[in-house]
């Protein structure tokens, strides 16, 4: 009978560290496919950026500055490893800084406001920057999710020695980081 007690108790426990390690897999999971939606929609900001800049520079030859820098954080954030999310919302949010500029310098002409080709990238731009928050949304709630798991008893007896670690947030540093770049055709302009 007590043979049978410790049994079940053992059998109890096992099946407990189970479900809570199934419950920190899965969270995990949800981690890595909100990261792959992310880098998803950088890599389609990245892939739209040397059309946006081939476009301004036809029209802005002499702000090449500016170019030159959008050009090279799209290269920088290209070169960064796919895990490491501080590092790449850093380059992110400096690319996005660029980008916003580039747009503010294509303000100052006219003739490329007017252009359609111009207007369709700015479009596109819009469209991707607001993918990109959904994403970095849904992205933070799954890291939320995991470091609940990863931190809360009784499951951070599991995680700690199946070696489940905390994710990181996909954040910027600064407020003027946060901004996102402002896209606005003016059809009078």
């Amino acid at each position: 009978m007590v043979g049978w007690v410790v049994f079940a108790a053992v059998a109890a426990v096992i099946l407990y560290v189970i479900i809570i390690y199934n419950g920190l897999v899965k969270a995990r999971q949800m981690v890595k496919e909100a990261w792959s939606g992310i880098d998803v929609q950088l890599k389609r900001r990245a892939d739209l950026i040397p059309n946006l800049v081939n476009t301004v520079q036809g029209y802005a030859a002499h702000e090449n500055e500016t170019l030159e820098r959008v050009t090279e954080l799209r290269t920088r954030a290209s070169n960064v490893p796919a895990e490491d999310v501080e590092q790449r919302a850093a380059v992110e949010s400096m690319l996005s800084q660029a980008v916003g500029r580039l747009l503010a310098v294509a303000e100052a002409y006219p003739d490329l406001k007017a252009s359609e080709n111009y207007r369709e990238l700015q479009d596109s731009l819009q469209e991707i920057e607001a993918e990109i928050q959904m994403a970095r949304r849904y992205y933070n709630g799954a890291a939320r999710e995991l470091n609940v798991r990863v931190e809360s008893f009784p499951s951070n007896l599991v995680a700690g020695p199946f070696g489940f670690e905390q994710a990181s947030y996909f954040e910027v540093d600064s407020a003027a980081d946060r901004a996102v770049p402002k896209v606005q055709f003016d059809p009078a302009g």
